[in-house]
């Protein structure tokens, strides 16, 4: 018999989502609490790698956003001026039926995922965490900050970067690190010839292209901030303006199309790493909780999907809770750990203005490590 019957998930994001449906298509009855009592999405779009696509495929989900999605085969990695270095063809891992890759916007990933989870019967509350969390005997006993209880036979923590849940397991020992740069983006019609991914290698930063739809793309760009200053929001667009100055080809053209300071979006970036078990007894971290990096390869969001997938296996595996979560750990600790310390490296690389790091090298290797079974 299944040790695991009924779960809450903290958070409601894209790995809590995701754990939601992954957990229910085994038949595991699910409460999701998410703390922001409107269920707003940040940031502008999502790229979807391969290994992604065969995830969402597993659960269940990929056909209901494709026609809402940009679907393309390949990446380009280019000089500033847009002269190509390299063009890495993607592998369709989810079968021949479906593409390689996929852009979307978070707002049409987010509708379909929370129809979802609605359609399969998960009890999602708004404005909601925990006060406290009690594990006896078999279970935990949950009091919620409206004063309501619950009792699960596991506890999923995917409430993000600042996680309540990881302070409550590990104490101070793991808080978030600026990591020295800063990420910029900004939403344009899709030009005709971006119909694939298109990163740009500049002096002080990378830029990227992203197709998001059929009339829809974003230009990213990261950039040095040691300080970590405060940015007026006022001032966006010109800063952003001067983060891309490195920049000719379509990349400086579209930087003079940036004039809308309310539609930049400007994130430090930080990262953490739990170096031991994600799990203490019945409560178990996944994504940018337990392993929150930069997007210089463009995983972060993977890996909290491919968490949400691997504990869905492993639940309905056969053992105890102990059990199911060393074999879920056995299966993604590696993988994460190499995913959050090559997208450091690379952040590193380029704030050190290092000509002689082998990015598309790194870029092939993660394909690699990416496309292999979990």
């Amino acid at each position: 018999m299944n040790a695991v019957k009924k779960v809450l998930i903290v958070g409601g994001g894209i790995g809590g989502l995701c754990a939601a449906i992954a957990l229910r298509r085994q038949d595991i009855e699910v409460d999701l609490v998410e703390l922001k009592t409107q269920w707003t999405v940040y940031g502008v779009g999502i790229i979807q790698q391969s290994n992604v696509v065969r995830e969402m495929a597993k659960l269940g989900v990929l056909d209901g956003y494709l026609d809402a999605a940009y679907a393309f085969e390949d990446v380009t990695i280019n000089t500033t001026a847009g002269e190509q270095l390299a063009r890495i063809p993607g592998q369709r891992l989810a079968g021949p039926e479906y593409p390689a890759n996929v852009g979307i916007s978070r707002l049409a990933l987010h509708q379909v995922l929370s129809e979802t989870v609605a359609a399969l019967g998960v009890s999602v509350r708004l404005g909601l965490s925990f006060e406290s969390l009690e594990q006896v005997g078999e279970g935990v006993d949950v009091l919620f900050t409206d004063a309501s209880r619950g009792r699960y036979d596991l506890v999923v923590g995917a409430d993000g970067l600042y996680s309540h849940l990881r302070g409550l397991l590990f104490g101070e020992q793991y808080l978030p690190r600026f990591t020295g740069q800063s990420v910029w983006r900004y939403n344009f019609p899709r030009a005709a010839g971006i119909d694939h991914l298109a990163t740009f290698q500049g002096p002080a930063g990378n830029a990227g292209l992203v197709p998001l739809g059929r009339d829809q793309m974003y230009l990213f760009v990261t950039s040095h901030e040691p300080a970590n200053p405060r940015m007026e929001a006022a001032t966006l667009a010109t800063q952003m303006r001067q983060r891309l100055s490195g920049f000719t080809g379509l990349i400086g053209e579209l930087r003079e199309q940036i004039t809308d300071s309310d539609q930049v979006v400007y994130k430090p970036l930080e990262v953490v790493f739990v170096s031991e078990p994600w799990y203490r007894g019945r409560v178990v971290l996944i994504g940018d909780a337990v392993h929150a990096t930069t997007p210089h390869l463009g995983q972060g969001a993977g890996m909290a999907i491919e968490d949400a997938v691997v504990l869905g296996e492993e639940l309905i595996a056969g053992g105890s809770v102990e059990q199911q979560l060393q074999r879920f750990m056995a299966r993604r600790y590696e993988r994460c750990k190499f995913i959050s310390d090559s997208s450091v490296l690379a952040g590193d690389k380029e704030m050190a203005h290092d000509s002689s790091f082998d990015r598309i090298g790194l870029v092939r290797r993660m394909l690699d490590v990416t496309a292999a079974p979990i």
